[in-house]
């Protein structure tokens, strides 16, 4: 029996350039499943262009509404939806995010199937695919582009403007200009290690935590930091991750340690909103507070970086955060402010890197499941929606699209 996949052409502006699956992901998808065909939509914004799919044999044109599965990457428009049809995308609905309310009506309402691909996990409830690599990567060197023009030291080319990582790694030789700065990662996952691989890839020497708090280095150094590293229960007991992740609310930041050390902060760590912030803002006016630069990939707004006050693009990726008066003001404005990198779409960036590395993904840990027999529930885990009704495990978001829109959103 066929299956058909479609990859729909991104609607959603700005134009997000990634795909799930490139070209020779396409070719290999197909040779590793007999029945499946794959059918791409033209898109005139694709890192990877229409001929480059048509030179691999694959077929494209606009109509695509006879596909099994239509796969994308971001939300797509309200309007666009095909009823009845089964999407596969980044939805961004789950933590009931205002700006995606409509999206989430219209799939119950035309009787769609939608399975997003934050929700894919296994057995231990583990995401097998995601972007987080490349935010990571992307992150750590827009944090050293933005240090660079802070300090007029070196003019990084932005990622966008490479072709690909390799592009990138070209200017990575510009960094040996850096004096003996210390760098902070925060974060274990996914994210994090892309961000350490840009700095060993630099060059820049990794050190001890207990090193990078109490010596001297005559060259720039970084530092990872777990979880345990800077934060602790508020009654004393002895560090437990899994505690941690259970009741973050228990616990107090220690990060005050690292304020009067660091000089640029990279903070890759997932945050709860339970759990205690870095720091606050209060701290950024102490004689000590020595960080000048953030590059925020997490970019929780108002999140675990008080000074992320809003998100930044890739066309204007910095601001600054005056530490006198709370404010934020033009990037590299003043030299006692602190300039914050927070673009929230870091992995677009690089979106042919990004994409291939999505798509290995994809075909290793997800096609099996989707195309085969969904036998561990990957799948069925993963849809929020089916026959105009939320599944089980998604039924909180009922008052979510029930609620009135917000006038700024109807």
């Amino acid at each position: 029996m066929s299956f058909t996949i479609g990859l729909i052409r991104e609607g959603k502006t700005p134009h997000d350039k990634r795909v799930p699956l490139t070209p020779k992901k396409c070719v290999e998808a197909q040779a590793t499943f007999p029945d499946l065909a794959i059918v791409v939509q033209s898109s005139p914004v694709r890192s990877y262009s229409d001929q480059e799919y048509r030179d691999l044999g694959l077929e494209v044109r606009d109509d695509i509404s006879d596909c099994d599965v239509l796969m994308g990457v971001k939300e797509v428009p309200p309007a666009q939806l095909i009823a009845g049809k089964t999407y596969l995308i980044f939805s961004h609905t789950v933590k009931k995010q205002p700006a995606n309310r409509n999206l989430l009506r219209e799939v119950l309402k035309k009787k769609i199937t939608l399975i997003d691909y934050e929700l894919l996990t296994n057995a231990q409830g583990e995401r097998i695919v995601a972007f987080g690599r490349y935010a990571g990567i992307v992150g750590a060197y827009n944090g050293l582009l933005t240090y660079g023009r802070k300090h007029n030291l070196f003019a990084l080319k932005p990622a966008h403007e490479c072709l690909d990582m390799d592009d990138m790694q070209e200017e990575f030789f510009k960094v040996k200009k850096l004096p003996p700065i210390k760098m902070a990662v925060t974060g274990s996952g996914r994210v994090a290690k892309g961000a350490l691989e840009v700095l060993d890839r630099m060059g820049i020497r990794r050190v001890s935590v207990y090193d990078y708090l109490y010596l001297t280095f005559k060259e720039p150094v970084y530092t990872q930091l777990r979880s345990s590293d800077y934060n602790r229960r508020r009654d004393g007991r002895v560090w437990d991750t899994a505690d941690f992740h259970a009741n973050p609310q228990e616990y107090e930041s220690t990060f005050g340690l690292f304020l009067p050390v660091t000089d640029l902060l990279i903070a890759c760590a997932y945050w709860h909103p339970s759990a205690p912030r870095l720091f606050e803002e209060t701290a950024t006016q102490r004689p000590d507070f020595r960080i000048n630069t953030i590059a925020d990939v997490t970019c929780d707004v108002n999140g675990s970086v008080p000074t992320t006050k809003r998100s930044s693009s890739i066309a204007d990726p910095a601001f600054d955060y005056n530490p006198e008066t709370g404010e934020l003001e033009a990037p590299y404005a003043r030299p006692d402010n602190i300039t914050v990198m927070a673009v929230d779409n870091l992995p677009c960036e690089l979106p042919r890197n990004a994409s291939r590395d999505f798509g290995r993904q994809l075909l290793d840990n997800v096609l099996p499941h989707l195309v085969g027999n969904d036998s561990e529930g990957i799948i069925a885990r993963a849809t929020i929606a089916r026959d105009g009704e939320l599944m089980p495990r998604y039924h909180y978001l009922a008052d979510y699209v029930a609620e009135k829109a917000e006038a700024s959103l109807s």
